[in-house]
């Protein structure tokens, strides 16, 4: 495999101190050629016996197509399954549980709960069912050996007393759907979750010199327990830790964990000074000392000027809701958009609007539970609580359900679209030329000060990182100026 580029200095470092042996974190911002640097790494360690374990699959298959083909590149999830018995792998066949069916079988009938706004609504069997199966992924994707009440999450619109009674209640629940789940001759299915912990608790040997864990950054905490096991095999960790966005599934940052020499690479080969300027601006809000460099010889162009309006291959929002109504407007426009959504997904707000408007509860999608009315939805959207589903509950009273299941049989293919509508989760990995950021992000904490939690700063900073030469930021300009102004 050769690489057909001159590597900079960082990258250099990087290679020599993988070659030193020992385990290694390479600390790598947006744009920072981990990827190649990776390679350099591969060609320095010649045929010694390599493995690149990634976090998602389209990942490892791009790195497949890139190393050497005595270089394994797989997800950590395919290296357990390739472990896994032939009896469990016929679990991983069967059909899930459904969640009420679950909740009937363990004794669970609706519950009353009270709400942030302070209305008591009911938890029905499904969604308790449904929190149950969620609670015992996020167990099986810690490092933990048993469930714990932090593995259940809770719908936010819950007060905290209610939370936290209700995690209590349910716990007991998810120990004994994960004793059913590990019973060496159980017969119910199994997830890809509960396979790479049944896998991790066996303590397996990875057979490899050398493994590069890229994406260190979203791993979860199972993952992460395994690879410091591998006392055997040198392991090199790849990621950004200001890329962190998965914490909502139990994701933990291993570039903050792992107890190893670091290298940076500070120097992005995507964008040009004044984006990187901007996004130095956020990674120092979130305590980075290191700004982040651009390339001089690249242009690019920050708009400001809501007026200005230029193209764009690509526009990003924080939420689906806001990306289905930035379809909308877009249709409107007479446009051809893409967005990075099923028509399912689309229709899914119809049909849970349509119900909620007959009376009916809705179970899916998840920003419509709790609601027993529509009324309800269109109260909490026009709370502090609740300004995350406005957009879509002006397009039901507006235009209506019908309307919004037209929008899923509207989308463009991405190959012939004017340009691409995504969630920054959705767009992470990707670039495009020019780009445009929503202004549905939070730019208050929990406390009403004009600052976001860090997690919300990081997800900015994945959005305005995607960008090459042009970045529209116009309309969440002053909200994000002041932020990146704030000293605290």
């Amino acid at each position: 495999m050769s690489v057909s580029f001159p590597p900079t200095e960082e990258q250099l470092a990087a290679v020599s101190a993988a070659h030193q042996g020992g385990d290694l974190k390479i600390k790598a911002f947006a744009g920072a050629g981990k990827t190649s640097t990776l390679q350099l790494i591969a060609n320095r360690f010649g045929q010694r016996r390599g493995i690149y374990l990634a976090f998602n699959r389209d990942i490892a298959a791009a790195a497949a197509r890139k190393f050497p083909s005595h270089i394994v590149s797989r997800t950590m999830h395919a290296q357990a399954w390739s472990a896994a018995s032939a009896a469990l792998k016929q679990r991983g066949s069967l059909q899930a549980e459904a969640p009420h069916a679950l909740a009937a079988r363990f004794g669970f009938g609706p519950v009353q709960v009270r709400t942030v706004t302070g209305r008591a609504v009911e938890i029905t069997p499904f969604e308790t069912g449904r929190m149950i199966a969620d609670a015992l992924g996020r167990f099986c994707r810690s490092a933990d050996a048993q469930p714990h009440a932090r593995h259940i999450v809770v719908d936010d619109k819950l007060d905290e007393a209610a939370s936290a009674a209700l995690q209590a209640w349910l716990l007991p629940a998810v120990h004994r759907l994960w004793e059913e789940s590990a019973a060496a001759g159980s017969g119910s299915a199994v997830s890809p979750d509960v396979v790479l912990k049944l896998w991790a608790m066996s303590e397996p040997r990875i057979e490899a010199d050398y493994i590069l864990f890229d994406e260190a950054q979203d791993s979860d905490g199972v993952m992460l327990s395994v690879l410091a096991r591998q006392r055997h095999a040198q392991v090199i960790y790849v990621g950004d830790p200001y890329q962190q966005i998965y914490e909502w599934r139990g994701a933990v940052n291993a570039m903050a964990q792992i107890d190893a020499p670091e290298c940076a690479l500070t120097e992005s080969f995507r964008f040009g000074a004044t984006f990187a300027a901007l996004a130095s601006r956020l990674l120092a809000r979130l305590g980075e000392p290191v700004p982040l460099r651009g390339q001089a010889a690249i242009g690019s162009i920050l708009v400001e000027d809501p007026s200005i309006a230029p193209p764009v291959d690509a526009v990003l929002c924080r939420k689906n809701v806001t990306a289905i109504w930035q379809l909308a407007a877009g249709l409107e426009a007479g446009h051809r958009p893409a967005i990075r959504m099923s028509p399912a997904e689309v229709t899914a707000f119809a049909d849970g609007a349509d119900q909620l408007l007959a009376g009916q509860r809705a179970f899916r999608p998840a920003a419509f539970t709790l609601f027993e009315t529509w009324a309800d939805a269109q109260a909490f959207s026009r709370t502090p609580f609740g300004q995350d589903l406005l957009p879509l509950v002006q397009i039901v009273d507006e235009l209506g359900t019908g309307y919004l299941r037209s929008l899923a049989q509207q989308c463009t293919p991405e190959a012939q679209a004017d340009y691409v509508i995504s969630t920054v989760h959705r767009a992470k990995g990707l670039e495009w030329k020019r780009v445009r950021v929503a202004n549905d992000f939070r730019f208050r904490g929990a406390d009403g000060r004009p600052v976001p939690d860090e997690d919300e700063i990081r997800l900015l900073y994945v959005a305005i990182t995607r960008a090459q030469h042009v970045l529209d930021i116009s309309a969440m300009r002053d909200e994000l100026l002041r932020l990146v102004a704030h000293r605290g």
